[in-house]
């Protein structure tokens, strides 16, 4: 039995474009063609349209899921047991806390004992309370609140005024990878990813390379987070999303 690619778009989930554009690359091409030559794809090709969508989830190139697929040396029930462990932990991160402990991560906003004029002075006019009590309601039960709410409240204005420097820099430091045209799945794109996750450890709690995975899907599924990157440099949160992602893959 074959389908049209119609028909493989809506079983998939992908535009029409996106299979024409598999089958030019040589990445995805139909097994048939109906007599009218358009293309006719059988389960073999469905099957191996999977494999790259489970490849393009976990922020693979599309280059790199091509030699993964094509590598007659290539294992590819290791990498399948790679993406289970990320798409695993991602779901299980995501549903327990990634959202408003991000929040509260952005905003600064919990335990700062600052008065207004040091706050100000701190973060503009963006209010690091903006977001407490929705935090604190939904997730003021995990570990991870409770160890950001410690650290937070023991830092100075200094303390904060250091770290914003720092992540003021990483942020130019960013921008200039992308405006090098560097691909979010090189390793300069992949390295700035890494130092962000270990901001995050050293701030304010314990981020492995699974649950921020996690947070790179706030940076665009939420408007707040995708507004502070986009701020930045414009393309900022889909490309962090994707470095995080390739970063994930890379420390498996």
């Amino acid at each position: 039995m074959s389908y049209s690619v119609g028909q493989v778009s809506q079983f998939a989930g992908v535009t029409v474009r996106t299979l024409h554009h598999y089958d030019e690359i040589g990445l995805l091409s139909p097994s048939g063609r109906s007599h009218a030559g358009h293309r006719r794809y059988d389960d073999a090709d469905l099957d191996r349209l999977q494999q790259i969508l489970f490849y393009r989830e976990l922020g693979f190139a599309l280059d790199e899921v091509a030699a993964l697929l094509d590598d007659p040396e290539a294992d590819p029930q290791e990498h399948l047991r790679r993406q289970h462990q990320l798409l695993t932990a991602r779901i299980a991160e995501l549903q327990k806390m990634a959202e408003a402990v991000e929040h509260a991560m952005e905003a600064k906003k919990m335990g700062i004992n600052l008065t207004p004029e040091e706050k100000f002075e701190v973060f503009g006019d963006k209010d690091p309370d903006q977001y407490a009590q929705e935090t604190e309601e939904r997730w003021g039960t995990t570990d991870a609140y409770a160890e950001s709410q410690r650290r937070a409240a023991s830092y100075t204005k200094e303390d904060w005024l250091r770290m914003k420097q720092e992540q003021e820099d990483w942020g130019r430091r960013l921008s200039a990878v992308m405006d090098s045209g560097a691909p979010a799945d090189g390793e300069a794109a992949m390295d700035l990813a890494e130092e962000a996750r270990q901001q995050i450890c050293r701030f304010y709690y314990e981020c492995s390379h699974e649950f921020h995975t996690c947070l790179a899907e706030m940076y665009v599924a939420d408007e707040r987070f995708r507004q502070y990157y986009e701020e930045i440099k414009p393309g900022m949160a889909q490309y962090l999303h994707d470095a995080i992602f390739a970063n994930g893959v890379r420390n498996v």
